[in-house]
Protein backbone atom coordinates (compact mmCIF):
# COMPACT_ATOMS: atom_id res chain seq x y z
CA UNK A 1 0.00 0.00 0.00
CA UNK A 2 1.12 3.56 -0.79
CA UNK A 3 1.25 6.26 1.83
CA UNK A 4 -1.66 7.88 0.10
CA UNK A 5 -4.09 4.66 0.70
CA UNK A 6 -2.98 4.38 4.44
CA UNK A 7 -3.69 7.74 4.62
CA UNK A 8 -7.18 7.76 3.05
CA UNK A 9 -8.26 4.44 5.71
CA UNK A 10 -7.12 6.31 8.57
CA UNK A 11 -8.93 9.53 7.31
CA UNK A 12 -12.44 6.96 6.72
CA UNK A 13 -12.02 5.23 9.94
CA UNK A 14 -11.11 8.66 11.92
CA UNK A 15 -14.33 9.76 10.43
CA UNK A 16 -16.80 7.35 10.67
CA UNK A 17 -15.86 5.17 13.37
CA UNK A 18 -15.95 7.79 16.50
CA UNK A 19 -17.35 6.58 19.60
CA UNK A 20 -20.68 7.82 19.82
CA UNK A 21 -21.75 7.94 23.76
CA UNK A 22 -25.19 8.51 22.73
CA UNK A 23 -25.83 5.38 21.33
CA UNK A 24 -24.50 3.40 24.44
CA UNK A 25 -27.81 2.89 25.40
CA UNK A 26 -29.13 1.12 22.12
CA UNK A 27 -28.36 -2.70 20.97
CA UNK A 28 -25.20 -3.09 18.41
CA UNK A 29 -22.95 -1.07 17.72
CA UNK A 30 -21.60 1.71 19.43
CA UNK A 31 -20.14 3.46 16.59
CA UNK A 32 -21.04 5.61 13.79
CA UNK A 33 -21.66 2.50 10.58
CA UNK A 34 -20.41 3.84 7.39
CA UNK A 35 -22.88 6.23 5.70
CA UNK A 36 -23.31 4.48 2.18
CA UNK A 37 -23.64 0.29 3.85
CA UNK A 38 -26.72 1.74 6.74
CA UNK A 39 -28.45 2.55 3.25
CA UNK A 40 -28.23 -1.25 2.26
CA UNK A 41 -29.13 -3.31 5.32
CA UNK A 42 -31.92 -5.10 5.26
CA UNK A 43 -33.79 -4.25 8.91
CA UNK A 44 -36.30 -1.66 9.73
CA UNK A 45 -34.00 0.04 12.48
CA UNK A 46 -33.65 3.67 12.31
CA UNK A 47 -30.56 4.69 10.08
CA UNK A 48 -28.10 5.53 13.12
CA UNK A 49 -26.66 8.48 10.84
CA UNK A 50 -29.58 9.72 8.96
CA UNK A 51 -29.25 12.26 5.90
CA UNK A 52 -29.20 15.79 6.69
CA UNK A 53 -31.82 17.06 4.41
CA UNK A 54 -31.56 21.18 5.10
CA UNK A 55 -31.35 22.89 2.40
CA UNK A 56 -33.01 20.28 0.36
CA UNK A 57 -34.46 22.41 -2.33
CA UNK A 58 -36.99 19.17 -3.45
CA UNK A 59 -38.22 19.19 0.47
CA UNK A 60 -38.15 23.24 0.47
CA UNK A 61 -40.27 23.30 -2.36
CA UNK A 62 -42.99 20.69 -0.43
CA UNK A 63 -43.17 21.98 2.25
CA UNK A 64 -44.13 25.64 0.76
CA UNK A 65 -46.26 24.03 -1.64
CA UNK A 66 -49.94 23.37 -0.30
CA UNK A 67 -51.34 21.12 -2.79
CA UNK A 68 -48.18 18.86 -2.78
CA UNK A 69 -47.52 18.55 0.86
CA UNK A 70 -50.61 15.74 1.10
CA UNK A 71 -50.86 15.04 -2.15
CA UNK A 72 -51.50 11.17 -2.09
CA UNK A 73 -49.81 11.09 -5.62
CA UNK A 74 -46.29 11.43 -4.13
CA UNK A 75 -44.72 8.78 -2.47
CA UNK A 76 -43.81 9.24 1.20
CA UNK A 77 -40.27 9.70 2.26
CA UNK A 78 -38.66 8.27 5.40
CA UNK A 79 -35.59 9.96 6.15
CA UNK A 80 -34.64 7.42 9.02
CA UNK A 81 -35.75 4.36 6.77
CA UNK A 82 -33.10 2.06 4.88
CA UNK A 83 -33.58 1.62 1.19
CA UNK A 84 -34.60 -2.02 1.71
CA UNK A 85 -37.85 -0.82 4.04
CA UNK A 86 -38.85 2.16 1.39
CA UNK A 87 -38.26 -0.55 -1.39
CA UNK A 88 -40.93 -2.96 0.44
CA UNK A 89 -43.06 -0.34 1.20
CA UNK A 90 -43.25 0.50 -2.27
CA UNK A 91 -44.01 -2.83 -3.37
CA UNK A 92 -46.57 -2.94 -1.00
CA UNK A 93 -48.15 -0.48 -2.57
CA UNK A 94 -47.66 -1.24 -6.02
CA UNK A 95 -49.36 -4.83 -5.54
CA UNK A 96 -52.52 -2.83 -3.71
CA UNK A 97 -52.46 -0.92 -7.53
CA UNK A 98 -52.38 -3.84 -9.52
CA UNK A 99 -54.57 -6.07 -7.04
CA UNK A 100 -57.75 -4.15 -8.44
CA UNK A 101 -56.96 -4.34 -12.41
CA UNK A 102 -56.19 -8.27 -12.13
CA UNK A 103 -59.20 -9.04 -10.40
CA UNK A 104 -61.30 -7.22 -12.88
CA UNK A 105 -59.77 -8.52 -15.53
CA UNK A 106 -59.59 -11.61 -14.40
CA UNK A 107 -63.57 -11.99 -14.52
CA UNK A 108 -64.12 -10.82 -17.90
CA UNK A 109 -61.52 -13.05 -19.77
CA UNK A 110 -63.43 -15.76 -21.18
CA UNK A 111 -62.53 -18.76 -23.97
CA UNK A 112 -64.19 -17.40 -27.21
CA UNK A 113 -63.31 -20.63 -29.32
CA UNK A 114 -61.45 -23.84 -29.17
CA UNK A 115 -59.63 -25.13 -32.08
CA UNK A 116 -57.60 -28.37 -32.09
CA UNK A 117 -54.28 -27.88 -33.56
CA UNK A 118 -52.16 -31.35 -33.10
CA UNK A 119 -52.35 -34.31 -31.25
CA UNK A 120 -49.55 -35.55 -28.71
CA UNK A 121 -49.48 -39.37 -27.19
CA UNK A 122 -50.46 -40.27 -24.25
CA UNK A 123 -47.08 -41.28 -23.12
CA UNK A 124 -45.24 -40.06 -20.08
CA UNK A 125 -42.38 -38.85 -22.08
CA UNK A 126 -41.87 -35.31 -22.32
CA UNK A 127 -43.86 -33.84 -25.57
CA UNK A 128 -41.74 -32.05 -28.27
CA UNK A 129 -42.36 -28.60 -28.68
CA UNK A 130 -44.71 -28.58 -31.80
CA UNK A 131 -45.84 -24.36 -31.61
CA UNK A 132 -43.76 -21.67 -32.77
CA UNK A 133 -43.38 -18.67 -33.66
CA UNK A 134 -46.13 -16.78 -32.11
CA UNK A 135 -46.78 -13.25 -33.46
CA UNK A 136 -49.63 -11.09 -32.20
CA UNK A 137 -51.20 -8.43 -34.46
CA UNK A 138 -54.12 -6.59 -34.40
CA UNK A 139 -55.63 -4.28 -36.86
CA UNK A 140 -57.83 -1.74 -35.83
CA UNK A 141 -59.10 -0.75 -39.24
CA UNK A 142 -61.23 -3.55 -39.58
CA UNK A 143 -61.34 -4.68 -35.74
CA UNK A 144 -59.40 -7.85 -36.45
CA UNK A 145 -56.81 -9.53 -34.25
CA UNK A 146 -54.22 -11.89 -36.12
CA UNK A 147 -51.83 -14.34 -34.63
CA UNK A 148 -48.94 -16.22 -36.68
CA UNK A 149 -47.54 -19.25 -35.53
CA UNK A 150 -45.88 -22.14 -36.89
CA UNK A 151 -46.35 -26.31 -36.61
CA UNK A 152 -43.02 -27.92 -36.31
CA UNK A 153 -42.21 -31.23 -37.55
CA UNK A 154 -45.38 -32.01 -39.67
CA UNK A 155 -45.46 -29.23 -41.69
CA UNK A 156 -42.30 -27.04 -41.16
CA UNK A 157 -42.63 -25.06 -44.96
CA UNK A 158 -46.01 -23.38 -43.70
CA UNK A 159 -47.17 -20.85 -41.71
CA UNK A 160 -50.40 -20.52 -40.09
CA UNK A 161 -52.23 -17.32 -39.95
CA UNK A 162 -55.53 -17.31 -37.22
CA UNK A 163 -57.74 -14.15 -37.35
CA UNK A 164 -60.49 -13.35 -34.58
CA UNK A 165 -62.89 -10.57 -35.01
CA UNK A 166 -62.06 -8.33 -31.96
CA UNK A 167 -65.87 -8.67 -30.93
CA UNK A 168 -66.27 -11.92 -29.82
CA UNK A 169 -69.94 -12.52 -30.78
CA UNK A 170 -68.81 -11.62 -34.21
CA UNK A 171 -67.02 -14.30 -36.73
CA UNK A 172 -64.88 -13.64 -39.42
CA UNK A 173 -64.43 -16.06 -43.06
CA UNK A 174 -60.79 -18.27 -43.14
CA UNK A 175 -60.33 -17.68 -39.69
CA UNK A 176 -57.17 -20.54 -39.83
CA UNK A 177 -55.59 -20.98 -43.09
CA UNK A 178 -52.28 -22.17 -43.79
CA UNK A 179 -49.86 -20.73 -46.62
CA UNK A 180 -47.17 -22.80 -47.65
CA UNK A 181 -43.97 -21.88 -49.39
CA UNK A 182 -42.49 -24.43 -51.87
CA UNK A 183 -41.15 -24.25 -55.40
CA UNK A 184 -42.73 -21.71 -56.55
CA UNK A 185 -40.43 -19.17 -55.39
CA UNK A 186 -37.44 -20.46 -57.48
CA UNK A 187 -38.09 -18.49 -60.60
CA UNK A 188 -37.46 -15.33 -58.40
CA UNK A 189 -34.16 -16.63 -57.59
CA UNK A 190 -32.61 -18.51 -60.52
CA UNK A 191 -33.93 -20.69 -63.40
CA UNK A 192 -33.46 -23.78 -61.55
CA UNK A 193 -36.19 -26.34 -62.53
CA UNK A 194 -35.19 -28.26 -58.83
CA UNK A 195 -38.10 -28.97 -56.53
CA UNK A 196 -37.19 -26.70 -53.14
CA UNK A 197 -38.58 -26.22 -49.65
CA UNK A 198 -38.54 -23.47 -47.53
CA UNK A 199 -39.28 -23.01 -43.97
CA UNK A 200 -39.89 -20.27 -41.90
CA UNK A 201 -37.51 -18.53 -39.37
CA UNK A 202 -39.85 -15.73 -38.90
CA UNK A 203 -42.63 -13.57 -39.99
CA UNK A 204 -43.92 -10.49 -38.76
CA UNK A 205 -46.89 -8.23 -39.88
CA UNK A 206 -45.39 -5.39 -41.99
CA UNK A 207 -48.73 -3.93 -41.91
CA UNK A 208 -52.22 -4.41 -41.45
CA UNK A 209 -52.74 -5.38 -45.34
CA UNK A 210 -48.80 -7.20 -45.38
CA UNK A 211 -46.54 -10.31 -44.05
CA UNK A 212 -43.14 -10.00 -44.10
CA UNK A 213 -41.37 -13.62 -43.51
CA UNK A 214 -37.78 -14.80 -43.73
CA UNK A 215 -37.31 -18.28 -45.30
CA UNK A 216 -34.41 -20.50 -45.25
CA UNK A 217 -33.96 -23.89 -47.91
CA UNK A 218 -34.69 -26.83 -45.33
CA UNK A 219 -32.22 -29.09 -47.20
CA UNK A 220 -29.01 -29.40 -44.94
CA UNK A 221 -26.18 -28.86 -47.20
CA UNK A 222 -23.53 -25.35 -47.10
CA UNK A 223 -24.93 -21.86 -48.34
CA UNK A 224 -28.40 -22.76 -47.95
CA UNK A 225 -30.56 -19.68 -49.24
CA UNK A 226 -32.27 -17.08 -46.98
CA UNK A 227 -35.23 -15.37 -49.03
CA UNK A 228 -37.06 -12.19 -47.56
CA UNK A 229 -40.74 -12.20 -48.74
CA UNK A 230 -43.48 -9.69 -48.30
CA UNK A 231 -46.90 -11.45 -48.76
CA UNK A 232 -50.24 -9.52 -49.19
CA UNK A 233 -52.89 -11.22 -47.07
CA UNK A 234 -55.23 -10.63 -50.33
Amino acid sequence: MTQKDITFVADFLTEHFNEAPELYNRKGKYFNVERVGQYLKDEDDDLVSPPNTEGNRWFNFLKNSTHLKESPLLFPYYPEKSLHFVKRQMEEIIDQCLQKPADVIGKSVNQAVCMSLYKTSQSEDSTPQLFKLPFLWNDKTSNIHYVLFTMLESSVSKIYILRRHTDTSRSVNNGLIAVEFGSFLNSSINDSSDSRCYSCLDAHFYDDETITVVLKESVEQEGKERILAQLPLS
